[in-house]
């Protein structure tokens, strides 16, 4: 067209275009393209899915729209063998694609949210699967409970063990609220089995009563998503995936997933957290003042429960057996059951905190132990015997090196020196706290066969660790007593006079009357002989010789009439 515009001949053009006079002619008058602008309704080849679309394929995505290519192409080769081969695959996605797009149903719509400051908190239970923590060297089964504000961004995070329980919703939940300094108007929650009853109806009346009072106490409106659309909490559900992901990177860029206490993991998890919030800062202030103030004091965020101590020293609590210090045997504990401890009181002193141990589903039996050697080592001191069929033994054993310690000494020694050696060795490292230096003590010792119960004694000074104190005991003087052995009773005075001054028409109480048997003084009883009972109470030290009472005894006095006792 540009060389006909420059004067060229109708074959000069077509020369320089590359094609023929007559098509040129034909581009010049617009006849080149006879089908331009119809719509391209034909086929350039045979349909492979002609004969099945329609009658097949067509009813049953109309019968189940969730349907996809892949499927239906299997179902194809199962039916028509040999038939329909790989090739058409792309060409049946294709066909499944529009029927969805013109005749499919209609889909479920993600709608944009706008979220007002202090309005919405969500909590949510995840668990991290990317990786397996361990503390020291074992496994930590747990969950991590998130805590979100919707407005702003801001969350927490918290290590949580056992399972989604109303326990662990409470102690998190508080935990959140104290960390951002207040509360919003609204908690949302999932339909957790702790928190609501699950029965269908409204959510004022499915709640369940110990979570109704918690919202109630820091002024929370309840609210949860539909069973099985998490899409509707997606507020927290999104932001799971995100803080696992970043956890997951940055326990990699620490080289190791152990931790020597779940406080370290718990530490460890704070600081990433702290680093996302870091970068909401601004918005989270503006959201803090419109927050709701914070109660003055905590809602329980555990159970309580009543349990009595048995003669073993232990308790039972949620199919989990406990040991105890002896000294409460036979009290009544009540025991406050939070997700991670148990802490036992009496009235309303605290007398224990035990870790709590979750029975693991796997577990066919339902029942677990959690003993410590601490609590009946005194007893177990004295019984060694004891410790050879405790049904607790392997227990009793702090970890596996002392177990590892025990198998050798028995292989040394007898069953009872063994057993005597390894009470001993638990009674010292409880008392003295050194589980780890007697570890090590009874490992060197085994080893040159030279451990013996006085050496081990020895060595932790425990003979010099218990004392007695010395009584300094001071005997007193006992010549006094050889007086009154050799004293010689004085002349009998008249029995007229005596008579006449004990009648008792003269007989007077005076206000301070001589004592009885005062040595050396006339009193109306001076005569009794008191030396037979001296010689049979008295401890006598004095090499003289005993006088016989027959030659010394006075005579005896007529009877005088018996006086009160008030009267001598």
């Amino acid at each position: 067209m540009k060389a006909r515009e420059s004067g060229f001949s109708q074959e000069t053009a077509a020369a320089k275009g590359g094609f023929s006079e007559r098509t040129g002619r034909r581009i010049e008058a617009g006849e080149h393209q006879p089908q331009r602008g119809r719509p391209h309704d034909w086929r350039t080849r045979k349909d492979p899915l002609a004969e099945v679309w329609d009658s097949e394929l067509v009813p049953l995505l109309q019968r189940q729209p969730q349907l996809q290519a892949m499927t239906l192409f299997e179902y194809l080769q199962q039916k028509y063998p040999g038939k329909y081969r790989q090739s058409i695959m792309r060409t049946l996605q294709r066909r499944v694609q529009q029927w969805k797009a013109t005749s499919g149903p209609a889909q479920s719509v993600m709608f944009e949210l706008e979220h007002q400051p202090g309005v919405m908190g969500l909590s949510d239970f995840t668990k991290l699967k990317q990786v397996q923590v361990t503390i020291a060297g074992q496994p930590l089964e747990h969950l991590l409970y998130h805590y979100r504000l919707a407005y702003s961004g801001w969350q927490y995070v918290q290590v949580i063990h056992g399972g989604e329980s109303l326990v662990a919703l409470s102690e998190g939940l508080q935990n959140a609220l104290a960390a951002c300094g207040g509360c919003p108007q609204e908690h949302r929650t999932d339909s957790l089995s702790a928190a609501y009853r699950n029965l269908g109806r409204r959510t004022s009346e499915d709640l369940t009563q110990m979570y109704q009072r918690l919202c109630q106490h820091y002024n929370l409106r309840p609210s949860r998503n539909n069973r099985g659309l998490a899409h509707e909490n997606g507020s927290i559900e999104s932001p799971h995936g995100y803080f696992k992901r970043r956890l997951h990177q940055a326990l990699l860029l620490r080289g190791s997933f152990d931790f020597d206490s779940v406080a370290a993991y718990q530490a460890f998890i704070h600081q990433v957290v702290e680093q996302l919030n870091r970068r909401i800062q601004a918005k989270f202030q503006e959201e803090q003042s419109y927050l709701h103030p914070l109660p003055n004091y905590r809602y329980p965020d555990y159970e309580i429960l009543s349990v009595r101590v048995t003669s073993r020293s232990t308790i039972t609590v949620r199919c989990v057996t406990y040991t105890v210090p002896s000294q409460l045997i036979g009290l009544r504990l009540s025991i406050h059951l939070h997700h991670d401890r148990i802490v036992g009181f009496v009235g309303t002193q605290q007398v224990v905190e035990l870790p709590r141990i979750h029975v693991l589903s796997s577990n066919p039996l339902r029942r677990s132990r959690c003993v410590n050697y601490r609590h009946v080592i005194d007893s177990l001191r004295l019984k060694p015997r004891a410790f050879l069929h405790c049904t607790w033994q392997q227990e009793l054993l702090p970890d596996d090196n002392y177990r590892q310690l025990w198998q050798e000494m028995l292989t040394q020694f007898d069953s009872y020196t063994a057993a005597r050696l390894m009470t001993e060795a638990l009674y010292i490292a409880a008392k003295q706290d050194k589980e780890h230096a007697v570890a090590m003590y009874l490992a060197d010792q085994l080893g040159s066969s030279t451990l013996s119960l006085a050496g081990l004694q020895q060595q932790f000074h425990l003979s010099e660790s218990v004392t007695h104190p010395t009584l300094a005991v001071q005997q007193h003087d006992l010549s006094p007593y050889d007086s009154l052995l050799h004293h010689v009773p004085q002349q009998q005075p008249n029995h007229s006079h005596r008579d006449s001054r004990l009648s008792p028409q003269n007989a007077q109480t005076a206000p301070h009357e001589q004592p009885l048997a005062r040595v050396g003084a006339s009193s109306p009883i001076a005569g009794l002989d008191t030396r037979a009972v001296l010689a049979c109470t008295v401890r006598i030290r004095s090499n003289a010789t005993l006088p016989s009472t027959s030659a010394t005894r006075p005579q005896r006095c007529p009877p005088t009439p018996r006086k009160r006792f008030f009267q001598l």
